[in-house]
Formats: C-alpha cells, sequence, structure tokens
C-alpha cells in the first residue's frame, strides 16, 4: 500500500488496449479534426490514460509502449489520466486480459505483496482485501509463509490449496481499485486525484 502525501513514480510502459484512429466518441468536433488515440494502462500503477501516437504510428492492442522521458517509438505524448467509464468498450473488454499479461511480467511484485503482506487495522488484514480471500485463507497463506517464502505464484498455489489462480486473484483487485474512484484502501493503483499537500 502506498504511503500518503507520497507523489507515485511516473509511468515509463503501458499497455495498449485500443487503438481509436478517428480519436474519442465523445469527442463531438467533426471527423477530420479528430487526432487518433490511443487508451492505455499503466505497466506500474496501473493507471488509465489516453496516449496520442506519433504520426503515421499504429499501436497493436495488447502491446507495451514506451512513454517515458526520452525518445519512444509509436508515443508522441500523454494526453491525460482517464476513469474506467471513459474507456471504450474494447478498452473494457480488453483490460482484464492486459493486467494478467502485466502481473506475470511482473510476478516478483506480486509474490513479494503476498510474502510481505500485512495488517492494516486490527481488524483487517491486506489479504483480506483481495476478492476471494476470507479470514481462513488469510491465515492459511501467512502460516504457510511462515515456513519459507513464496517463491513465485505456482509456488503459493500448490502450497495453499485455496488459491487456485492467484494471477486472476490480483487482476480483480486491480479491476475493482480502478473502476472505483471512492475504494478505501489501495493495494495496486493510485487514487485520481492526489491531495493539494503533495
Amino acid at each position: 500500500m502506498r504511503k500518503r502525501g507520497t507523489p507515485p513514480e511516473k509511468e515509463d510502459y503501458a499497455w495498449v488496449l485500443d487503438y481509436l484512429p478517428y480519436g474519442s466518441t465523445t469527442d463531438k468536433r467533426p471527423a477530420y479534426q479528430k487526432k487518433p488515440l490511443v487508451q492505455a494502462v499503466g505497466d506500474k500503477h496501473f493507471v488509465l490514460m489516453e496516449l496520442v501516437p506519433k504520426e503515421g504510428a499504429n499501436p497493436q492492442i495488447q502491446s507495451r509502449v514506451y512513454i517515458g522521458d526520452g525518445d519512444r517509438d509509436e508515443i508522441d505524448h500523454v494526453k491525460h489520466r482517464i476513469h474506467y467509464p471513459e474507456l471504450s468498450h474494447g478498452a473494457q473488454l480488453e483490460l482484464p486480459h492486459v493486467l494478467e499479461e502485466c502481473v506475470s511480467h511482473q510476478e516478483e511484485k506480486f509474490v513479494k505483496f503476498f510474502n510481505d503482506a500485512h495488517p492494516i487495522t486490527t481488524r483487517l488484514h491486506m489479504l483480506e482485501l483481495l476478492p476471494g480471500i476470507g479470514k481462513k485463507l488469510m491465515w492459511a497463506i501467512i502460516d504457510e509463509r511462515k515456513r519459507g517464502e513464496f517463491k513465485n505464484l505456482k509456488d503459493l498455489h500448490d502450497r495453499v490449496g485455496g488459491v487456485h489462480t492467484p494471477e486472476k486473484v490480483i487482476v480483480n483487485r486491480i479491476l475493482e481499485e480502478l473502476k472505483d474512484d471512492n475504494i478505501k484502501y489501495r493495494l495496486f493503483t493510485v487514487p485520481m486525484h492526489r491531495p493539494k499537500n503533495d
């Protein structure tokens, strides 16, 4: 969980969810005035955003593109962050698949989450925020990791019977956080609006 008041690191890479050659459907300008747009999700903090591709570029859906400082191949610049409902229908359908790719791409980060997760309050543990993990499964994970840290997500699955697909559990939590701007606890994402004192 992110400490309050600390600004998140910038995203350097994003995964393409949809390529809109005629721009956003909410843009009411005539077609000839609209520019192509890419809807994407950040690689580290799962920030939803719209990107402006370079002229002539046609980024492929589910491809990972560089958006950091320096020379970019396909993306001209990041236009802005967007909310989940602003994603096109196609982007919303792609998002779970792309998130699974993100999770497997940075498996170590999520294994570390299962190894390091701790109580948030006296009654609530970080693990309980994951869909499908209640008290019984939470204690099974905690007891098992005392015997040795989990090496990867397959190791977690093999050692704790109730966690059938850890990748999907993580993806479902990320989706919950992206769909609800007012969610109380964020494990993997950053809120849309930062506090003014940042």
